[in-house]
């Protein structure tokens, strides 16, 4: 699921026909005769072992795990995340489920969106059996690469674009982009991108608006904080990947999630500062249209897809960008990853009733004594996953390397590590304090409700 701010509206549109959850209502009349309410799903699935081999941990959150599954016939990978249903506890949480279902199979088809192969439902679990994508984050991507040009950044920023256009075409908005929803598909060079996570997306109608406050801090539309948007938004949040694949940082920035939404609203684009001197006018050009604050004058996904510098064989360069770009992403992606595993400690550890009171734990820390947490409550969630495991009050290299070996071992782990440290060690004494951890968190946590599925962010004012 994504990430959300505030809870969904509970006028949100339905949809008169769409395909029931599960595949069902491909068959009309005899599937709508096999639906059955009792299910999350609407109708009976086999039994999902019978068709494939479980294997390995991919990955945990609070409502699930994602495994390697082997298929038994064609001995094809792929991953499958199964969802706890004891953990959908509210009809908020069912409905997302079954919509995240209902747009993968509408999307299906295109080579840059993740193939969903199947639905499962059984007493405890929904599971999503999905197409393996064993190749990382598109920024661990670039980094792999190490040699980085404009090119590149227009051959990456055409990929999701035509995603999104494909969204749009199909009457879909995304509205959770960001460089963490798009996997590759292998370690190879020519590696598709695929995009992932359609949980906070939804259907939509020619001229409909919605006004839930959905998404990542980082990422969000200013017409979504002000709740009235549409498809547009999908293309700000393009801007904003855009940006950060040109220059390594985002455009609108603050010290907790409420002064990034105010610099969303008003504060203008640097193209002063290094690199943007060296970074060509066309490039700039389409980060200015997509990043119009009037959605009605921001370039839609086909003008973005026509522009001379998106568009293949257009005229961005082989000029390479400047390293300190990648020194700059390397840093944002690796305190991204620390951040999401902090918050799975606790989506992982806490109990539920211990979770309810902590939802508002890593939103800003709030400092102004809204829905606070103390120190010591801060430090008890942390050490139930032994992040300070001695009690020392601090997060040393050893307590992180024994809770981030899901990101690596030997040399790629110490690489990581090191990258962390040097990003979110402010005092440069080998760990991470209290204060240094939260000043992290704050720094737009958009990550919070997708470790504490049904929690919700503190939702901001609304912006005229």
């Amino acid at each position: 699921m994504g990430t959300c701010f505030s809870a969904p509206s509970t006028g949100s549109m339905k949809e008169g026909k769409k395909a029931l959850p599960g595949g069902a209502g491909k068959d009309g009349k005899a599937a709508l005769a096999a639906f059955d309410s009792t299910l999350i799903l609407g109708k009976p699935t086999p039994d999902i072992k019978t068709i494939y081999e479980i294997r390995r941990i991919l990955g945990q959150g609070q409502f699930g795990t994602t495994r390697l599954v082997v298929d038994k016939k064609s001995g094809a990978k792929l991953a499958c995340k199964s969802i706890s249903k004891r953990k959908l506890t509210t009809p908020e949480d069912i409905a997302d489920v079954q919509r995240e279902v209902q747009i993968m199979h509408h999307l299906e088809g295109h080579p840059n969106v993740v193939s969903l192969l199947g639905a499962f439902e059984d007493k405890h679990h929904i599971h999503l059996v999905m197409e393996l994508c064993s190749g990382g984050e598109l920024f661990d991507a670039i980094l792999e690469q190490g040699h980085y040009t404009e090119k590149d950044a227009a051959a990456l920023i055409r990929t999701i674009v035509n995603v999104v256009a494909h969204c749009h075409n199909m009457n879909v908005i995304h509205r959770d982009l960001k460089p963490e929803n798009f996997l590759l598909s292998d370690k190879n060079p020519e590696a598709e991108i695929k995009a992932t996570d359609f949980g906070l997306s939804v259907f939509f109608k020619n001229g409909q608006e919605f006004s839930d406050i959905v998404g990542s801090a980082y990422y969000v539309a200013p017409e979504v904080l002000r709740r009235k948007y549409t498809k547009e938004a999908d293309i700000w949040s393009c801007g904003v990947i855009l940006y950060i694949l040109l220059c390594g940082m985002p455009p609108f920035y603050g010290d907790n999630e409420q002064q990034i939404f105010e610099s969303v609203i008003k504060s203008p684009l640097d193209f002063t500062t290094d690199p943007w001197p060296k970074i060509s006018e066309p490039a700039k050009d389409v980060v200015r249209r997509m990043l119009v604050r009037d959605p009605r004058k921001r370039a839609t996904a086909l003008e973005v897809l026509a522009h001379e510098w998106v568009r293949e064989g257009g005229v961005a360069t082989d000029t390479a960008i400047e390293p300190e770009v990648l020194k700059r992403i390397k840093g944002f992606a690796a305190m991204n990853k620390l951040k999401k595993e902090a918050l799975k400690v606790i989506a992982l550890n806490l109990p539920p009733a211990e979770i309810e009171g902590l939802k508002e734990m890593f939103t800003a820390m709030d400092t102004d004594g809204s829905g606070t947490i103390t120190v010591e409550e801060m430090r008890e969630g942390l050490k139930a996953k032994h992040f300070d495991a001695d009690g020392s009050g601090y997060i040393t290299r050893e307590e992180l390397e024994a809770a981030l070996t899901e990101h690596g071992t030997g040399a790629a782990l110490a690489e990581h590590i090191k990258t962390i440290l040097n990003e979110v060690d402010k005092d440069k004494d080998g760990k991470i304090d209290y204060e240094e951890f939260c000043a992290m968190m704050r720094a737009g946590n958009d990550e919070g409700a997708r470790a504490m599925r049904g929690g919700m962010l503190t939702a901001p004012p609304t912006f005229k």
